[in-house]
């Protein structure tokens, strides 16, 4: 039984998958006809990704790059700057530092829609006032990123440096070491695990986003990501459904591979974030 109900649960969560992947094996009519069924002809796959490759509005590998670049740069600072705040709120206990991490905690629930349009108010004065291009730029959505990833990264890596004893950092300490080397010599290298975990929910949350790169970076801008180009093919009038799911496939492998590749590592954060 426990077998069984696991088998429908994982057919359930893959059907998403399964579907874009017989969908972007056919031509659009077919699409409409039998969104369901599964392609007469696999080969038709290498003709519709092929034809995504190909065609200059999606610019897949300009737009593959762009992701893969903000995905990279925010991730890295996320890890790094999150790491650090955590490390300092969990070890100085004062009054300050519980509000600031509560802040962190409260951050965590308010909805994007919320802050959006400040968001992009704030962006176009600051751009203003210090001549640093925010909207349409690398550096503001990097920096939107970390904004809004900072909130979980802080609240998961604070539990986990909890549980990482204090005595290995006063043995640093009697050795000579500054808090700035007892961080990134003793206490960084032991948050592996946990920044494991970090960087997967981030990544694929980063990767996949279309609302915050449609907002700061444009739809018609000079920098796509990849779920923004897959809107080209959808048009006033027309929607290229055999393109959209073909790009669509395009734009997941990437993170399938990751996963593949991560696997171990997935888990193995995971479990032992859970122990700390």
């Amino acid at each position: 039984m426990v077998e069984l109900t696991a088998l429908v649960l994982s057919l359930l969560v893959l059907s998403p998958f399964i579907l874009v992947v017989f969908n972007a094996a056919k031509k659009s009519a077919a699409i409409v006809i039998s969104p369901i069924a599964p392609p007469e002809n696999w080969g038709q796959m290498l003709v519709n990704l092929q034809n995504v490759i190909h065609n200059q509005n999606f610019s897949y590998w300009k737009s593959f790059f762009s992701s893969l670049f903000i995905t990279v740069v925010s991730l890295g600072l996320l890890t790094l700057f999150s790491s650090m705040a955590a490390w300092v709120l969990v070890r100085n206990k004062t009054k300050w530092s519980s509000v600031i991490f509560m802040t962190f905690v409260a951050a965590m629930v308010i909805p994007f829609q919320v802050v959006m349009l400040p968001l992009l108010s704030t962006f176009r004065e600051l751009s203003a006032f210090t001549g640093i291009r925010l909207l349409s730029s690398y550096t503001g959505i990097i920096i939107a990123y970390l904004g809004f990833g900072g909130s979980m990264s802080v609240f998961i890596l604070h539990g986990f440096i909890k549980g990482v004893p204090r005595e290995l950092e006063e043995a640093a300490w009697i050795d000579g070491c500054s808090p700035e080397g007892t961080f990134f010599r003793v206490v960084f290298p032991l948050l592996k695990p946990v920044q494991m975990t970090v960087l997967i929910l981030n990544g694929i949350w980063i990767w996949n986003d279309y609302l915050l790169p449609s907002l700061m970076l444009g739809l018609n801008g000079r920098i796509k990501t990849l779920p923004v180009a897959v809107s080209s093919f959808v048009g006033s009038y027309v929607k290229q459904w055999d393109l959209i799911l073909a790009a669509a496939f395009l734009a997941m492998i990437p993170v399938i591979i990751l996963f593949l590749l991560a696997q171990k590592q997935i888990i193995q954060g995971m479990v032992e974030g859970a122990i700390k």
